[in-house]
């Protein structure tokens, strides 16, 4: 089977700019043990060499992967399955959800079902058309800057859901001085601003204090 070109660096060992643009990257080539065709890990190996890359390390998707994972800390993880299978797909992706970095699969399996399931778990670029040396580089590059997108987006988010759930605790706080002290909103907002201040802490921690004494 020939296949298509990788992903790139990880958000624990972040790459430059351009993922492609540095060689010293360091890849793992993880190899489906149920594919009966070792000549397509062999082609994207060269496809690799072809392209520059030169830190790379071939391994199975068995239970010795995390270790793998966690000794060889790549920058890029790119998974090499002929059928796409589930298991081995899952495998690696659960092996780095504490880690995050880009995974590429290479495979001939085109149904739109294991696409999206592959997607899903974790996976940054799903590459059915095949692998041609000319085109590692831009692969790589394609398929870093999703990851960073993806991880920016995330990363918002998190922030987003961070600052609604601590103005709820604000709120609330604000709720149990208006009505055990019987403060305006405003008074209460104030209250809960001083005692920030005078006690050197963030609003949301002060609102905290007021729920922990009267709730």
């Amino acid at each position: 089977m020939n296949r298509r070109p990788p992903a790139a660096p990880s958000s624990k060992n972040p790459a430059p700019a351009s993922a492609a643009g540095s060689r010293g990257l360091r890849i793992l080539l993880v190899r489906d043990p149920h594919d009966a065709d070792p000549l397509n890990v062999e082609t994207i190996h060269a496809g690799l060499v072809s392209a520059g890359f030169t830190d790379i390390e071939t391994v199975d998707a068995d239970l010795r992967l995390p270790d793998a994972i966690a000794a060889r800390q790549p920058d890029l993880i790119i998974i090499a399955s002929e059928s796409a299978a589930r298991d081995t797909v899952e495998h690696v992706c659960v092996s780095t959800q504490h880690a995050p970095r880009p995974i590429v699969l290479f495979t001939d399996n085109d149904d739109a079902r294991r696409i999206k399931a592959a997607l899903s778990a974790g996976i940054t670029a799903y590459i059915v058309d095949g692998l041609r040396a000319e085109r590692v580089k831009t692969v790589l590059d394609v398929a870093y800057a999703r990851f960073e997108l993806d991880q920016e987006l995330r990363a918002e988010l998190d922030a987003t859901r961070l600052q609604l759930a601590e103005r709820k605790e604000v709120e609330r706080a604000k709720g149990l001085l208006m009505k055990e002290r019987g403060m305006s909103e405003d008074e209460a907002y104030k209250r809960l601003r001083s005692m920030a201040m005078e006690r050197g802490i963030k609003l949301v921690e002060a609102a905290r204090r007021v729920i922990d004494v009267m709730s």
